[in-house]
């Protein structure tokens, strides 16, 4: 057993080694809540969630961190007189709970605020000043990127590369600003209080009261949560230059040996654009989960390698719908007619599956294992076949749980119940019923129009010892 995950970094493939095989440590950014998740925060979620359980499956235990940027530019512009920001950053943070766990994302083992670690931040910013890496000026507090020859590292450019880049591109230079900043690319570690933010939004520090800039949060969270060096890094593409990357160079800089891996999955987009706000393109989780199914959302999202580009396009749930259509029916199938009658040994994985995501967690290809089983289960039923058919059984119920899409499982307990369901089933029991009554009269006319009536709405039957079962055509 050998996990690989592409490593950002290194640009390539590695045999995944945790520091320590008993307890995985895995820091992943998590949401600046200054407004409702979008559907792309969601696939970013998940796919450190499937991450996550297939961590646990092969070594155990994994300590899980996923912070709350609760303080920051943004979430400062968006508060009102009637809603301060630390109101709207705690509603937004619960929206986005909200829409994880609807998805089936499990909650991370810490969930720390910013607001929550200012000390960390500023004791982490003063080792700084101290090795000569960051220093102060009129309130604020700035890294020196050219004191740390590595900076640039994690995206593989050089500072002199970036200058000649915005050179030849005027939109992209950053100014020099008025208050001591040395160098265009200094960063901001602590920004000093301005007059027109607000007074609980201000703290007390060494260099003038003020709040934390955006990156040094999470150098400070990961280091108190999982210590000097962890695991694994993760987060969405766009993370990787600059936030990342001055992750990186404050966490080395200041002594931390930081992440050993780099993770990052792929964008959402919608035609060949970037989902975003300012392009008019962007799908609220809320909106989508309104409108689908969770687990179908689930499945959607999952259904892409982590590390690829996700177009989301009018067929994208439907998609998801039907293939989990023939998930649960080939289940429900089995289930009525094996009853109890299951092999005594049945294989805990197919080897492919787990193959499948050993290799960079190849999601897209497991999936395809599992309907390979699907298929083979509904043949062995078809044959008769009792021992095949319930291996089939198991093993999708054990592969769909290990990627939490498992259709059966009690989380999904609402799909398909209700008042709706109950309403069709009394209406297609009722032609099942005319159905059985006129083949008892050898109406055959009669009994092939109900069926065809019933086919033409998209419901199968299936006649066995046990009488007729009807389920949705999941094709």
């Amino acid at each position: 057993m050998t996990v690989r995950l592409y490593d950002t970094r290194a640009q390539t493939l590695r045999d995944f080694e945790p520091g320590d095989p008993s307890n995985v440590t895995v820091y992943v950014c998590g949401p600046t809540v200054q407004s409702g998740p979008g559907i792309h925060h969601l696939r970013a979620a998940l796919a450190f969630d499937l991450l996550r359980r297939w961590l646990v499956r092969r070594f155990g235990r994994v300590t899980f961190v996923r912070n709350v940027t609760d303080i920051d530019d943004k979430v400062l512009q968006n508060a009102t007189e009637a809603e301060p920001w630390w109101a709207l950053a705690y509603r937004m943070e619960r929206e986005f709970s909200a829409a994880y766990a609807a998805i089936g994302i499990l909650p991370p083992t810490y969930e720390p605020r910013a607001t929550a670690s200012i000390p960390q931040m500023q004791e982490l910013i003063a080792r700084l000043i101290d090795a000569g890496h960051a220093y102060a000026a009129d309130g604020d507090v700035y890294f020196d990127v050219r004191s740390w020859p590595e900076y640039g590292s994690l995206t593989n450019q050089s500072i002199d590369a970036m200058v000649l880049r915005q050179a030849q591109d005027p939109d992209a230079a950053v100014a020099v600003d008025e208050r001591g900043k040395r160098d265009p690319h200094d960063f901001a570690l602590w920004k000093a209080a301005k007059p027109d933010e607000p007074e609980d939004a201000v703290w007390a520090s060494p260099w003038g009261a003020g709040r934390p800039g955006w990156h040094i949060e999470c150098s400070a969270m990961s280091r108190r949560y999982l210590g000097p060096e962890f695991d694994i890094h993760g987060g969405g593409l766009d993370l990787r230059f600059p936030h990342h990357e001055n992750e990186l160079a404050q966490s080395t800089a200041a002594g931390d040996r930081f992440a050993r891996y780099w993770v990052h999955n792929g964008l959402v987009t919608v035609g060949d654009q970037k989902m975003s706000k300012s392009l008019g393109n962007f799908l609220l989780a809320h909106d989508v989960l309104a409108q689908y199914d969770p687990l179908v959302v689930r499945y959607a999202l999952a259904a892409a390698h982590y590390r690829s580009s996700l177009e989301i396009t009018p067929t994208t749930f439907t998609e998801a719908e039907s293939a989990l259509g023939r998930i649960r029916a080939f289940q429900e199938r089995a289930a009525r007619a094996l009853g109890t009658r299951l092999p005594l040994v049945v294989a805990d994985l197919p080897e492919a599956f787990a193959t499948a995501l050993d290799d960079d967690l190849g999601v897209p290809q497991a999936l395809a294992i599992v309907h390979e089983t699907v298929r083979a289960g509904n043949a062995a039923l078809d044959a008769g076949d009792d021992d095949a058919a319930a291996r089939a059984l198991v093993e999708v119920g054990r592969m769909t749980g290990v990627l939490g899409l498992n259709p059966t499982d009690p989380q999904w307990g609402g799909t398909g119940d209700g008042a709706e369901h109950e309403a069709l089933d009394g209406l297609v029991q009722t032609l099942i019923a005319q159905r059985a009554q006129a083949r008892a009269d050898k109406d055959w006319t009669a009994a092939d129009r109900i069926r065809d009536a019933i086919a033409a709405a998209g419901i199968v039957l299936e006649d066995s010892a046990h009488g007729t079962h009807w389920s949705l055509d999941g094709r």
